[in-house]
């Protein structure tokens, strides 16, 4: 039996920040290797898993921006961890609320057959997820920025020591590099 893998997807300056007090979408550098690559992401069948903050951010841009990958969006199926948000926040069609502990949700997902789960941003996720050893793949899309006096959200900061092992690179727009990472797991004694 094959079990589902969990892949974490961040975009992030070369100082490691998901964003900054004064930083456009995508870091003001949306092109179009980045809208190609990003479909390709689409294109395939996966769960897509949020916390609540991505989740409202989220949920916000696709009800008031024109984009012809939202509608692939809105067909995925959406998992959105939190406990705070109500039944008339999830607006976002083919979402479903988990109110359980991420990391043991997350685990028990993992060992049931079904289409990859994917998280995107949700840097507190990510972290819980990391910690517990339950991502397979990192995927980190690196702007050619630094934003060491507005940056903001440290992507890494707090995060355990943790080796990782290179396993696909891409540069988008002769500027953005993909870089897919797989967590090195200890050897087993």
């Amino acid at each position: 039996m094959t079990t589902r893998t969990l892949s974490v997807e961040l975009f992030s300056t070369v100082d490691g920040f998901a964003s900054g007090s004064q930083s456009e979408g995508y870091f003001g550098m949306y092109g179009p290797d980045l809208e190609a690559w990003i479909n390709e992401q689409l294109a395939h069948d996966h769960v897509m898993v949020m916390g609540r903050k991505t989740y409202v951010e989220m949920a916000e841009i696709v009800a008031t921006v024109e984009d012809q990958s939202f509608a692939r969006l809105a067909e995925l199926p959406k998992i959105v961890f939190s406990s705070t948000l109500e039944d008339k926040d999830l607006t976002w069609a083919n979402t479903n609320q988990c109110r359980d502990d991420a990391v043991t949700k997350i685990a028990e997902l993992k060992s049931q057959p079904g289409d990859p789960l994917r998280v995107i941003g949700s840097v507190s996720l990510l972290h819980s997820l990391m910690e517990q050893g339950l991502v397979d793949v990192y995927r980190l899309i690196v702007f050619p920025q630094i934003l060491g006096a507005t940056g903001e959200v440290p992507i890494h900061a707090g995060l355990p020591d943790l080796n990782l092992e290179l396993i696909d690179t891409r540069v988008l727009d002769g500027r953005l590099v993909v870089l897919d990472y797989a967590p090195k797991r200890p050897a087993a004694s």
